[in-house]
């Protein structure tokens, strides 16, 4: 295979210079890891963690992590596959302690596309590229997310295939000024393999120490000549992974039971990770040498999963709208019961006393007794589930991505990339074991209740130019581009049953499909914007040892109008072992089109009882009543300074502090009650299903933070015992503080949760030992105190739980050249976190559910692979 090596500076729309994606594409850079001889990967010298090369960050010429001006892990395919987790989210997470990642057992879509967070912002505020190319969007809006991403729309980079990794690039700084929207928090860049042979096969299967969650995931990588002078890489993975359960019964379960209702769950409501019933993703990367210092690349991702999870109990007394009737003159608690041929005609339905079990009340006797007329038309949904319901929440998540661009020269100056990207995420919601109580015993118990799906389509056209200016030390390299992109978001109608207003509505029984109610004709639509940029970015070296850099950048929306950012660096070489390096800039998130438009029901805690809460648009006249008004870009002032330092006895060590102020961010208003007055009027603008609601949400830009934090990384590495050893050092200190807020709209658990819900202080200690054809692996991981808002229901539910530390191991012997085997665990000791003091009393949980460790304890496994 023919491979060409461009010398000049050529850009990209988004900081990525067309050569270095070409260098990604055609391997040009031995550092970046070159395409090997089949079964020879680990024979090759290995590239110091401080001399990896890096492309994002810089449209200069390529650096080092080292030499970079800013913050900037690189992950290597092994670091990532060397460990237990199969999801990338997780992988992410376990190798840089910045990033951090929780599981969402029951939170509405986030259980579908979990939210992750780098240097303690949300999951929105980071740009995620593939080769240097902006990644779309998730469909998926994190409706409830923990607090800290609340509202929050990122891409899901869990669609990504492992397999097909090079590596991964963390540039940790604000990049908004170089990349645009979403980069307030840093970048993350994925690196496609582009072998053009070889490849590889590999199997896991593990198991948690409680002996639930069995995953099986398969995987592989087979590289191609495209022609002589290009390649083909494909990847592939499948995986399934059990549910996993970390509750107890709930008091109010047990009280029912303990009062003989024997048909209550137990568990009522489960805890724990969600089943994956198939998770399946390919990816294709392409490169193409067209001569005369031109290339071309292509690269595709499609990825289909199934998710099931759950919601909370129904307690068969008292939900509302299901089972609660209000009260008696004697003050007793009665059974909601339907009159089905309607109240004031035929026969009368007799009041119902719950009691401790309203199984046993003669009153209920007679109306679940359906031979005799009165049971034929009285109703009670304890009839259908006498010891309640907890409804399961699950989708199917489509994702689909296709980028293809050439590059190379106009005449031998001005470098020159052009390249069109499209993206689409659907997601389509499904909900089981519930109702729609309005239609009484005529409900289903399973309904789709809707699907949204989100299109971006990108344009880039980029330049580039070195040029040798009187008074500089070195080539001044200038870049400049334009960027359009599209976005559209849609929210399509959900099945009948699950919105319909049933002939029950007017009796007091809720309307939709319990615990989320099926989107509407009325909510449907589809919603669309599009942008414009404009930047420039110029770098060069003053002296031998002083680099600097300015990068400015202009957006203009369809929506909101325009914004300006900029970015100066510089980075000083003190000494053969010492350099300073600092970076200001401004940065933007603009708000997404969903967040703008979306309209959904969700069921959640406030205080200590569930709601419907109805997320408006912030323009709905409810909405604007209640304090909503046009949402407006979050804008950020960053700043970061560290040292690096490179010693000749192999020792890289770096220590970068940051600071970010971002104000107007984005969130969703805490539950803010409907007066009957304000149902009214909702019904009267044709929604109908108003009388359902507790209370009203809308996102707003109602908060400002600033957050700051330190980031220690080393690596060192040394000859023992005949073998090889190296050690690697991560650790993040991040504190974020609320500066201003509405308490109208936001309460005082969600600024804590926004403050403390993240450890302050997460670090992980490895080390690599490798003999032979004997490898072992031993990390260390270190989670600070946090803080817990328990089920967000801004009830007094504090939980603190406190620092914990956990191990993992993993040993692998090599049988082959190409053949390896690997056993090990993440968490081998099985440590849990504090136990939830609330589990018992309010919802069952036996830990904190946002528990950064996570809460399934020990997880061990077993892997092989084949490289051929």
């Amino acid at each position: 295979m023919t491979k060409s090596v461009i010398q000049k500076v050529v850009p990209s729309g988004h900081g990525v210079r067309p050569t270095l994606i070409a260098c990604a594409i055609f391997a040009c850079l031995p550092s970046l890891g070159m395409a090997q001889e089949a079964g020879t990967e680990s024979e090759q010298p290995e590239t110091r963690a401080d001399e990896r090369i890096a492309v994002v960050g810089t449209r200069s010429a390529p650096r080092s992590v080292g030499d970079s001006a800013v913050p900037l892990d690189i992950i290597g395919a092994d670091e990532l596959t060397d460990q237990g987790s199969t999801d990338m989210l997780n992988m992410v997470s376990t190798v840089v302690p910045s990033f951090n990642v929780n599981d969402q057992p029951i939170n509405d879509a986030s259980t579908l596309v979990r939210p992750a967070n780098l240097r303690g912002l949300a999951s929105d505020h980071t740009l995620v590229l593939v080769n240097g190319k902006r990644r779309h969007r998730s469909a998926v809006i994190t409706f409830l997310g923990g607090g800290l991403s609340d509202g929050a729309q990122g891409p899901d980079i869990s669609n990504i295939p492992a397999s097909a990794l090079k590596q991964i690039e963390v540039l940790r700084d604000g990049a908004a000024a170089q990349y645009g929207s979403d980069a307030i928090a840093g970048v993350v860049n994925f690196v496609l393999k582009d072998a053009s042979e070889g490849g590889m096969l590999e199997a896991r299967y593990g198991t948690t120490a409680e002996g639930d969650g069995d995953t099986i995931q398969i995987s592989g990588n087979v590289g191609f000549e495209l022609s002589e002078r290009g390649f083909a890489n494909f990847s592939a993975e499948y995986r399934e992974a059990d549910a996993t359960s970390r509750t107890v019964q709930r008091d109010d379960a047990a009280a029912l039971i303990d009062a003989g209702n024997t048909f209550v769950a137990d568990p009522a409501q489960i805890w724990g990770t969600p089943e994956i019933k198939y998770d399946f993703k390919a990816l294709a990367n392409f490169g193409l040498d067209l001569g005369k210092n031109r290339e071309a690349y292509l690269f595709a991702n499609y990825a289909e999963r199934e998710i099931e999870g759950g919601f909370y109990f129904r307690h068969p007394h008292n939900r509302d709208g299901v089972y609660f009737g209000g009260f008696n003159d004697q003050d007793e608690q009665l059974l909601l019961v339907g009159d089905l041929d309607g109240v004031g005609q035929g026969l009368s339905c007799p009041d119902v006393p719950v009691g401790d079990n309203v199984l046993d009340a003669p009153e209920y006797q007679l109306i679940a007794d359906n031979s005799t007329p009165l049971g034929a038309n009285c109703f009670a949904f304890n009839e259908l589930f006498p010891g309640g319901f907890t409804p399961r929440f699950g989708g199917i998540v489509t994702d689909a991505s296709f980028v293809a661009g050439t590059n190379g020269y106009v005449g031998n100056d001005w470098a020159y990339d052009v390249s069109i990207g499209v993206g689409y995420s659907h997601v389509e919601y499904l909900l089981f074991n519930t109702v729609n109580p309005s239609l009484g015993p005529n409900t289903p118990f399973d309904f789709s209740p809707g699907a949204a799906s989100q299109l971006e389509k990108n344009f880039n056209l980029d330049f580039s130019k070195g040029f040798q200016l009187d008074g500089f030390y070195d080539l001044v390299n200038f870049a400049t581009g334009i960027e359009y992109r599209r976005e559209t978001f849609k929210q399509e109608v959900g099945d009948p049953a699950s919105f319909a207003i049933g002939p029950l509505t007017e009796q007091g029984f809720g309307i939709g499909s319990n615990g989320f109610p099926g989107i509407k004709p009325e909510a449907a639509g589809e919603w669309s914007r599009g942008n414009w940029a404009w930047y420039a970015d110029v770098e060069t070296y003053l002296t031998a040892d002083f680099m600097v850099g300015a990068a400015v950048r202009f957006e203009d929306f369809t929506d909101f109008g325009s914004t300006a950012n900029g970015k100066l660096s510089a980075r000083w070489q003190l000494s053969s072992d010492w350099a300073v390096r600092a970076a200001a800039s401004t940065g933007f998130k603009a708000p997404t089109v969903g967040q703008s438009n979306v309209i959904n029901v969700t069921t959640a805690f406030v205080g200590d009882a569930l709601q419907d809460q109805a997320l408006l648009p912030p323009t709905n006249p409810i909405a604007a009543l209640k304090g909503g008004k046009p949402l407006e870009p979050e804008e950020s002032v960053a700043y970061s300074l560290g040292i690096v330092g490179e010693f000749e006895s192999g020792l890289y060590l770096t220590v970068d502090y940051f600071n970010i102020e971002v104000t107007d961010r984005l969130s969703r208003t805490s539950a803010i009650p409907l007066t009957q007055e304000d149902i009214d009027a909702l019904i009267a603008q044709g929604v109908r299903d108003a009388s359902s609601y507790s209370s009203v949400v809308y996102f707003t830009n109602d908060f400002d933070t600033t957050t700051q934090g330190i980031d220690v990384v080393a690596n060192y590495g040394h000859d023992l015992w005949e073998g090889e050893m190296k050690y690697t050092l991560a650790y993040n200190w991040t504190d974020t503080k609320v500066d201003s807020f509405n308490p109208q709209n936001i309460n005082l658990a969600k600024v804590q949760m926004l403050e403390d819900n993240l450890p302050e202080h997460r670090s992980t200690v490895t080390a690599n030992y490798r003999k032979g054809d004997t490898r072992t692996l031993l990390r260390l991981n270190y989670y600070g105190k946090y803080y817990e808002d328990h089920v967000d229901a801004g009830g007094g539910l504090d939980i603190y739980p406190g620092a914990e530390t956990t191990v993992d191991v993993e040993f692998a012997y090599d049988f082959t050249q190409n053949f390896t085997a690997a056993l090990g665990g993440k968490n081998v000791f099985d440590n849990r976190p504090d136990e939830n003091p609330f589990g018992r009393a309010v919802v069952g949980s036996q830990y904190p559910p946002t528990s950064p460790m996570g809460v399934n304890g020990g997880f061990y496994y077993v892997r092989a692979q084949y490289k051929f």
